[in-house]
């Protein structure tokens, strides 16, 4: 595969663009980056509307992005009405109009199958490459692999959807095939892929001319379950283990884990963490990850010392963000003890190297609320952590 580039006419912000399913999951989406992006003349077309108003914004039209399509419908004869039929529709109404701008649709994998989905979308992508052959219309046929992300419908046709919307709702998967691979594409980078044919007449394309959405993704069924499975597990109630995956830009896990988030249900964004109190305070973890530490909160009240200890190979900062203190430190072969002030009035990070033992005295006459993060999560049966008065 190669990227390609085709002339296609400029697109301004207020240029007519036609957007068909723009109700459906990858329309809600593509219409609401539009928006963000300063476009204003969108022509949207859902299914309710009628075949008047699909010739009308044909006529005005200076891109068509096809999304419209049946996925699950009760005859499998609607496949074709759905999908070749709506298209061939479309396609008449730009011929009648006179108009050879140019068309976007969105295809599936499936195509290249013989199921009746399979065939009807193949369908709908020959009578677009037809009548770009026969107008001169840049035409842009894309196959996607399995679609997912936010505003994706659960118990629909989306696997990923469903995995979410019952984990995060308390409610079991069914994992029929652990090792079954399931090739996925994540809906910004769909939407930024329509961007790139819609704004430079670019588009990713295979050696027949399909184009295909990029970066693809490739998890099994059980690495899916297990991973959503550790995002709930990350905050469940009463013993959240505040794990963090890694997200690394671009990454699926990053993608996977907003997805998972927009699942929640409303009245469950928050969850409690445990806060051990004693008379100096409190201490409370936020987060914890594998290779980048912990995050935890502390509380000290007016007066109170806290720490007196060292370390060999963790290391922390801390950040004073209410009330007023000092840190002190001292090496552990030295009798010179450095003092460093703090304060939340001028948030100031101050690194605690290894080999110095420390403490943080409350100062103020208020609580003192410092955040604490440590390059590696507390491990009791390797503490690091060593008494030692300043």
């Amino acid at each position: 595969m190669q990227m390609q580039q085709k002339k296609v006419p400029p697109i301004t912000l207020d240029s007519p663009l036609l957007i068909t399913g723009a109700g459906g999951f990858v329309g809600k989406n593509l219409v609401a980056t539009l928006k963000t992006r300063g476009y204003t003349n969108l022509l949207l077309f859902e299914k309710d509307d009628t075949p008047a108003t699909l010739a009308a914004h044909c006529q005005k039209a200076a891109f068509v992005i096809h999304l419209a399509g049946i996925n699950r419908p009760s005859d499998p004869q609607e496949f074709y009405t759905g999908n070749a039929g709506l298209t061939d529709t479309l396609l008449g109404d730009l011929a009648a109009a006179h108009n050879p701008c140019p068309v976007l649709v969105t295809s599936s994998i499936q195509a290249a199958l013989q199921n009746d989905y399979g065939k009807s979308k193949r369908q709908a992508e020959q009578a677009i490459f037809a009548h770009g052959q026969a107008t001169g219309a840049p035409v842009f046929v894309f196959r996607m692999e399995g679609v997912y992300g936010k505003w994706c419908r659960p118990n629909y046709n989306s696997v990923v959807a469903t995995f979410c919307h019952n984990i995060a709702h308390g409610l079991p998967v069914e994992v029929r095939d652990p090792a079954y691979a399931l090739p996925l594409v994540y809906i910004d980078d769909v939407v930024s892929c329509i961007l790139d044919a819609l704004e430079k007449g670019e588009a990713l394309q295979d050696g027949e001319g399909i184009c295909r959405i990029h970066p693809v993704d490739t998890v099994t069924l059980g690495q899916l379950a297990e991973t959503l499975h550790g995002f709930a597990d990350a905050r469940r109630a009463g013993a959240p283990t505040l794990a963090v995956p890694q997200l690394a830009a671009g990454s699926f896990t990053k993608k996977l884990y907003s997805t998972y988030l927009s699942y929640l249900p409303t009245d469950a964004f928050a969850y409690d963490l445990a806060m051990h109190r004693d008379d100096r305070g409190s201490f409370t973890e936020f987060l914890r990850t594998p290779e980048r530490g912990q995050v935890s909160i502390n509380i000290a009240k007016p007066g109170i010392v806290k720490g007196n200890h060292w370390h060999h190979t963790k290391n922390e900062k801390f950040l004073v963000v209410q009330g007023e203190g000092v840190i002190r430190f001292r090496a552990i072969d030295s009798d010179t003890v450095l003092e460093y002030p703090v304060s939340g009035q001028a948030l100031r990070v101050v690194d605690i190297p290894c080999g110095y033992t420390h403490n943080i005295e409350n100062t103020g006459t208020g609580d003192m609320v410092t955040v604490m993060w440590a390059n590696e999560p507390f491990d009791p049966a390797h503490p690091d952590t060593f008494f030692l008065k300043v």
